[in-house]
C-alpha cells in the first residue's frame, strides 16, 4: 500500500493523468449535482463528483492507515516491544497513532 506521503505528493501534481469512466446513477441525483455545483464554486458536476469521491477516499484511507498502525503496534507489543519505544518510533516516522 502507498504511504500517505506518496499519496499527498501525487495529488499535488497539476498534470495528473485522467481516465474516462462510465457510471450509472439516478437522473435526479445528477440533476441535483448539476444544480449545486456552481453554488459550491465548481465549474460543473464532474469536478464536484471528484471532490465528493476524494473526500470519502481520504477518510477511508486515513481510517485504514490507522487500522494498520494499530495492528502493527499490537504485533510489536506481543513481541515484547515496550510502549515507549513504539511511541517514539511512531513519532519519528511522522505517523499518527491510532
Amino acid at each position: 500500500m502507498k504511504t500517505q506521503l506518496k499519496r499527498v505528493k501525487g495529488r499535488l501534481q497539476k498534470d495528473r493523468p485522467m481516465t474516462t469512466i462510465s457510471i450509472r446513477m439516478p437522473e435526479d441525483v445528477l440533476d441535483d449535482l448539476k444544480e449545486i455545483a456552481p453554488a459550491l464554486g465548481f465549474t460543473g458536476y464532474q469536478p464536484l463528483m471528484r471532490s465528493y469521491i476524494g473526500q470519502g477516499l481520504r477518510k477511508d484511507l486515513a481510517r485504514l492507515d490507522g487500522s494498520q498502525l494499530s495492528m502493527l503496534t499490537e504485533s510489536l507489543r506481543r513481541r515484547g516491544v515496550d510502549d515507549e519505544t513504539i511511541s517514539a518510533a511512531v513519532t519519528e516516522a511522522g505517523l499518527k497513532s491510532a
